[in-house]
């Protein structure tokens, strides 16, 4: 697959959908939230068929929604941290990024 790099406005979608994901699985809405993940991790994807194998491993475990909803929650922050390392620092001024997923995802790298 020919990937172009992330744009501005994409980033801008991607982060948009993953903190109301993130909102929504803090109001148990996990159905809400797990279809909202989703749509962030298939932003700009950085392997075809990613999501489609991720679907198939969780649901040949037994997991309750919530957990599920966990599951992609650490997926599509992942996915979105990928896609903010891509940003050029010119890009990184237009964006408003999240102050608190660049605490978690600066975390994530020290560790």
């Amino acid at each position: 697959m020919n990937r172009t790099p992330i744009t501005v406005e994409e980033f801008r979608e991607a982060q948009e959908i993953l903190k109301d994901a993130i909102d929504l699985h803090e109001k148990k809405d996990f159905n809400g939230a797990v279809e909202s993940f989703k749509k962030s991790i298939m932003i700009k994807p950085f392997h075809e068929g990613h999501l489609d194998e991720f679907e198939k491993k969780l649901k040949e475990g037994t997991y309750k929604l919530s957990q599920e909803s966990m599951a992609y929650m650490g997926c599509a922050s992942v996915h979105v941290s990928q896609l903010l390392k891509e940003l050029t620092d010119e890009q990184r001024e237009e964006v408003p990024v999240d102050e608190n997923l660049v605490k978690i995802f600066n975390d994530w790298e020290n560790e």
